[in-house]
């Protein structure tokens, strides 16, 4: 056996949980734009930017606040961020300004990991295995067309969490 836990011949791929941090500013970026343009914004005090790894969003009102959110989540969508890998509080009433601070999480958990890994179990594959390395989880065959089938049945888990697959060997 190869230290990477593959057998010789394996195919392998990963199942990580990144965000592409230039994806996020970008999207960050044109959310500040539109909010700065629109006129149901205006002197409201609205504002998103970054605070050190979270995002601050800020207006006077609950209902502003929570639309520069939705403007947010719009510009990721257009960016091609999943929005499962955005975490964002409830609103909360700051002296007389209103927030939301939300975070990009990335990686698998322990726990979400061993989801995927009962998932691959409990799907009769029976040449598949799997390998949690830290936060991601490789996944080995000597068949792709089963590496194939365990993304379909990931994709159909629909888990509350972004997944993307890497390294394919």
């Amino acid at each position: 056996m190869r230290h990477n836990g593959g057998m010789a011949g394996d195919s392998s791929f990963d199942i990580v949980s990144k965000v592409d941090h230039q994806e996020v500013d970008n999207a960050l970026n044109m959310a500040a734009k539109e909010v700065r343009n629109r006129f149901d914004f205006k002197g409201t005090g609205a504002e998103i930017r970054w605070s050190g790894e979270a995002i601050e969003m800020e207006a006077s009102g609950e209902e502003r606040v929570k639309a520069i959110l939705d403007v947010f989540q719009t510009m990721l969508v257009r960016r091609k961020v999943d929005l499962k890998s955005l975490e964002a509080g409830e609103p909360r009433l700051s002296g007389k300004v209103w927030k939301i601070t939300a975070t990009t999480k990335q990686g698998i958990s322990r726990e979400n990991a061993a989801k995927i890994v009962k998932l691959v179990k409990d799907s009769g594959l029976k040449n598949v295995r799997t390998q949690v390395q830290g936060e991601e989880l490789r996944v080995f065959s000597k068949s792709r067309d089963d590496l194939q089938k365990v993304q379909q049945l990931v994709r159909e888990a629909d888990y509350d969490f972004a997944v993307q697959y890497d390294n394919y060997r």
